[in-house]
């Protein structure tokens, strides 16, 4: 049988991933010497990353579970296939191969490299807003099972705790994933294997302007922040930040002070943790401030969209780099579908 109507013609001209497919390759084509840099000259042919990239990109955007899967979609999903890169009858790749190929863009930081790409496409059509930004995290569901924690050996134990003390992550630790901690950020509940992600948005279109992953702690999701800042290019240029109460605390607000960032974080307003209140007269009311509260609500957008529709509801990888590289890439993602929206049909 022969079919006159090739794969290009097949996508719908309105469907939203031909635009981001568009944006992807624009953010691909800059990213050309760093490939060069992951890939040997010599040896056999591997997957080209650009392909590999779309294929990762295809599993966070439609929620695919695992490699095997995504390579059976691929296998005879014809829009997969275009998306991709592959004509209707060449060969799809071994789950396995496709994940070891995987590892070599982990090691090249391209997840984030990719993120950044993206946002310079916004960036040129206007679309960021380079003075006012949100922050918040969410929590990770490990790849791992509370039964998989097992006491460790006393005799290896040092204690990271206030004053040394030791605390459950110090003497406990996963058989699975030796690196997610027991966790929970509200008191109802019971703490499950997890890492935690942070986000950081611009307010103006609620675009993701850096994210990470990190092991959970009480303290993580303000040192992401300040770390997120730091790898910031802002120059000497004063911004806000908004966020929710669980960044109360004086020497974080201190700290954002020093940044040249104003604090426009919720108050408690009753209750012990009042004490933590550490904003300025000035910050509070100033209209800024309202402002940026309205705008939290942006952030909640992003992580929705990440456990409803995509795999962000259980990190399958494990350990922390792995779950801080897929979690960039579904920053990206979340950028991309943003931004489809945004940009006008061209």
């Amino acid at each position: 049988m022969y079919s006159y109507i090739n794969l290009e013609e097949r996508v719908p001209a309105d469907h939203r991933l031909r635009a981001i497919r568009k944006m992807a390759n624009q953010g691909l084509e800059q990213m050309s010497k760093n490939f060069d840099e992951i890939y040997a000259r010599r040896g056999r042919p591997s997957i080209p990353p650009e392909q590999l990239i779309r294929g990762l990109l295809l599993q966070v955007l439609y929620g695919v579970r695992s490699e095997a899967q995504l390579m059976e979609q691929i296998e005879y999903n014809l829009l997969f296939r275009w998306f991709v890169g592959l004509e209707m009858d060449d060969p799809v790749w071994d789950a396995t191969v496709f994940t070891k190929n995987r590892e070599r863009l982990m090691k090249g930081e391209v997840s984030q490299r990719l993120l950044e790409a993206v946002l310079e496409q916004a960036r040129s059509n206007h679309l960021l807003s380079e003075e006012h930004f949100t922050v918040d995290g969410t929590l990770l569901e490990a790849w791992a099972n509370r039964r998989s924690f097992q006491e460790k050996d006393p005799k290896t134990v040092v204690g990271t705790g206030s004053g040394g003390s030791k605390l459950l992550r110090d003497t406990h630790e996963s058989s699975t994933d030796p690196e997610a901690r027991l966790y929970k950020k509200s008191t109802a509940g019971q703490a499950e294997p997890s890492y935690l992600g942070h986000v950081m948005i611009e307010n103006r279109n609620g675009l993701v302007v850096a994210a990470c992953a990190t092991q959970s702690s009480t303290t993580a999701e303000r040192e992401a922040t300040l770390q997120m800042l730091d790898d910031m290019e802002r120059g000497d240029k004063v911004v806000t930040l908004g966020a929710d109460k669980q960044y109360q605390d004086p020497t974080f607000v201190s700290e954002l002070r020093e940044r040249q960032v104003v604090p426009h974080i919720a108050e408690y307003e009753s209750g012990q943790n009042q004490s933590k209140n550490s904003l300025r007269p000035e910050e509070r009311e100033s209209p800024g401030f309202k402002i940026s509260q309205r705008k939290r609500k942006l952030v909640e957008m992003v992580f929705g969209w990440g456990k409803l529709s995509s795999i962000m509801r259980q990190m399958k990888l494990k350990g922390r780099d792995k779950v801080d590289w897929l979690f960039r890439l579904f920053a990206t993602a979340n950028n991309l579908v943003r931004l489809v929206k945004l940009i006008p049909a061209q």
